[in-house]
């Protein structure tokens, strides 16, 4: 074993970042062992170093200059849990340029700014990585970087963010709306006080991008995914669900197209059937399928956030990083060499599930029938209830571009007949 300490700066002492200053000292010997060099703090960077933390550290560790921390040429590793785009893009690229590898939790950035990290790392040579950033303790990066860069990925699709999975497993559950769904959820601290990164899907956006990127060896940044929240699925979208032996939940769908040569990434609500794994994710956890040419289908399920969770990833990153370091070499970066084609959510295939509040008279049905096959749109099946005056149409088509199955949308609200578009749902899963 060295008996030189590797030196650590952690950047940041908030809920994941309390918790992996106290696992690195009191797993220190553990930790020591098998990276086969001890690590130590060589400081902690907050805002307000005056304020209680409880934690088993020194309390001369913690300054306010995070700047001063990170360009610190001493350092070996940096673990970055601040946060957002600024100050902590400019912070690991001055660790970097210092000679420090990093270690981050920082989805918004990565899915933001990751392709400069990426050539920072290599021009430096220095290590990035960021397993916690996407689904918390549940090992899906390293596996998509390193176990599987032999083969083709094809498809991955999951649950990628608890807060919401939280949401729309009460309401399936207790027949719940929305709003009272996302109080209990705040009750409970699943959800944050402003919680529309989590409902109006920009979390499960920036955890899409970088699960295509890595995927698909092609650079895909926030801005190409398509992006639907959940604030829009009523109860009354849950119990339709129901009926149809299907469950509602948010889902990342990453996808390649190989006649196109393209790549989409989307975030949004879907019906899947409740035979299918995803379905019988609960609570706040997180699940992810691959699917590839030769290894088919892999599935990954676990907590997928939470301080314990997310700083277990950060430390498994820290032994691979601290390792490289005692070794004399850094992992392999990352790839972007596809260069694919990003195609926008219209040229997706999906299938739709909607229901239409319809006159309840002859040649109704006819008329749907015939917008759909205007626009090209295949029906599945279609269900009729007749409620005195008017009648509900439930249709299930099957699978479009997701342009035309919008346009035959619009195209029924404009209809005479049509008093109500009552629901529009997007159908995975076989």
């Amino acid at each position: 074993m060295s008996e030189r300490p590797l030196k650590v700066a952690l950047l940041g002492c908030g809920v994941v970042g309390s918790e992996v200053a106290r696992l690195m000292t009191t797993t220190g010997a553990d930790l020591a062992a098998r990276i086969g060099s001890p690590v130590e703090l060589s400081g902690i960077a907050v805002r307000r170093p005056a304020r209680a933390r409880n934690l088993p550290v020194d309390p001369e560790l913690f300054t306010t200059d995070a700047r001063e921390l990170a360009a610190r040429p001493d350092n070996d590793v940096v673990i970055e849990v601040i946060g957002g785009i600024e100050p902590a893009r400019s912070l690991i690229l001055s660790a970097m340029e210092a000679g420090a590898s990093v270690v981050t939790a920082n989805k918004a950035l990565l899915a933001e700014r990751g392709a400069e990290l990426h050539a920072a790392a290599d021009k430096f040579g220095v290590d990035l990585y960021y397993e916690a950033a996407v689904a918390g303790a549940i090992p899906l990066l390293r596996p998509l970087r390193e176990s599987i860069v032999g083969d083709k990925v094809e498809r991955v699709l999951g649950i990628v963010n608890g807060t919401t999975n939280f949401i729309l497993d009460r309401m399936d559950s207790t027949g719940a709306g929305f709003d009272e769904a996302l109080e209990e959820a705040t009750e409970l601290g699943y959800a944050e006080a402003d919680p529309t990164a989590d409902v109006e899907g920009f979390d499960a956006a920036a955890k899409a991008a970088i699960l295509a990127s890595l995927a698909f060896h092609t650079k895909v940044t926030a801005a190409d995914v398509y992006r639907e929240g959940i604030t829009r699925v009523t109860a009354s979208d849950v119990a339709s669900a129901r009926e149809m032996g299907s469950v509602v939940k948010l889902l990342a769908i990453c996808e390649v197209d190989k006649e196109r040569e393209s790549v989409t990434a989307r975030v949004h609500p879907a019906m899947i059937p409740r035979s299918h794994p995803l379905a019988g994710v609960r609570e706040a956890y997180n699940a992810v399928f691959v699917e590839s040419e030769a290894a088919g289908q892999l599935m990954f399920y676990g907590p997928g956030a939470g301080g314990t969770p997310t700083a277990s990833a950060v430390l498994g990153d820290l032994v691979a990083v601290c390792r490289n370091r005692v070794n004399g070499g850094r992992a392999p970066g990352v790839s972007a060499y596809a260069d694919l084609r990003v195609s926008p959510m219209g040229e997706a295939r999906t299938r739709y599930h909607i229901s239409l509040d319809v006159d309840d008279k002859a040649g109704v049905l006819a008329q749907v029938a015939q917008i759909f096959a205007q626009q090209d749109v295949s029906i599945q099946t279609v269900r009729q209830e007749g409620r005195g005056d008017d009648a509900r149409l439930v249709v299930s088509t099957h699978a479009a571009s997701d342009a035309a199955l919008s346009g035959t949308v619009e195209k029924l609200r404009a209809m005479p007949t049509v008093r109500a578009v009552a629901s529009v749902m997007r159908v995975e899963g076989d």
